[in-house]
C-alpha cells in the first residue's frame, strides 16, 4: 500500500480534490433546497407527506440507475460533473429535509405560544426560537447527508465525473486490490473526517442549547 500511495500520490491528491468538489457542491445545493423546504413544510403540513415521500423515492433509486436516468436530460447529460452534482444533491436531500421538518416540529408548542404572545412575527419566531432549538437535529441531518454524499460520489466515476471512484473502478477492472484501496481508503477517511467534524459542531451546539 505504501508503494501504491507513492506511485499514485499525485493522482490520489487530484482525485481527492475532485471528490471534495463534487461533495461540497452537492451538499451546498441540498442545504439550499432542503432547509427552506423543511421550514415551509412545518407551515404547510399538508404538503409534508407527499414531498418527503418523493425525497424517499429518490433515495431508494440505485445510484447507477439515477445517473442513467439523468443522462438524457438537457444541459445535464453533456456534462458529467453537473450530472453527478444533481444526482448527489438528490441523495443528500432526504436527511436534511426530514431532520429540518422533524426538528422544528419537535419544538414545544408552549414556547411557540410564548413567542406569539410576545408579538413575534413568524420570521422572528423561526430565527429566535425554532431554529436555535432545532439546530442540533438539523445538523444531524446534514451530517448524515454528508457521509452519504461522500460514499455515493465514488459512483460518479462511472459516468466520467472524476473523484476517487476512478481508482476503484480501475482497480476492479484490472483486478488490482491496491488500486481499489488507493481509492477506497481516502474516500473512507473523507467520510470519517466530515462525520467527526460535523459531530463536534453538533455536540457544541447541543451544549450551547442546554
Amino acid at each position: 500500500m505504501i508503494e501504491i500511495f507513492k506511485r499514485h500520490g499525485w493522482e490520489i491528491g487530484r482525485l481527492t480534490f475532485e471528490h471534495l468538489w463534487l461533495t461540497v457542491s452537492a451538499m451546498l445545493f441540498a442545504a439550499l433546497i432542503g432547509l427552506p423546504l423543511g421550514v415551509f413544510l412545518t407551515r404547510k403540513k399538508g404538503w409534508a407527506k407527499p414531498v418527503i415521500g418523493l425525497a424517499n423515492v429518490i433515495q431508494t433509486v440505485p445510484s447507477l440507475a439515477l445517473f442513467g436516468l439523468l443522462l438524457p436530460v438537457p444541459l445535464l447529460g453533456d456534462n458529467a460533473a453537473r450530472l453527478a452534482i444533481v444526482a448527489l444533491t438528490g441523495y443528500a436531500l432526504l436527511p436534511i429535509l426530514r431532520n429540518t421538518y422533524a426538528g422544528i416540529g419537535s419544538v414545544s408548542p408552549e414556547l411557540t405560544s410564548v413567542a406569539d404572545a410576545l408579538g413575534m412575527t413568524d420570521w422572528q419566531r423561526l430565527w429566535k426560537v425554532e431554529l436555535p432549538l432545532a439546530g442540533s437535529v438539523i445538523l444531524a441531518g446534514v451530517r448524515t447527508a454528508t457521509v452519504i454524499c461522500v460514499g455515493v460520489a465514488t459512483i460518479a466515476a462511472a459516468i466520467g465525473a472524476g473523484g476517487l471512484g476512478e481508482l476503484i473502478f480501475r482497480g476492479v477492472a484490472s483486478v488490482d486490490n491496491g488500486l481499489v484501496l488507493a481509492g477506497a481508503i481516502p474516500a473512507a477517511l473523507l467520510a470519517l473526517a466530515a462525520d467527526a467534524g460535523l459531530g463536534w459542531v453538533e455536540k457544541r451546539l447541543a451544549v450551547r442549547q442546554r
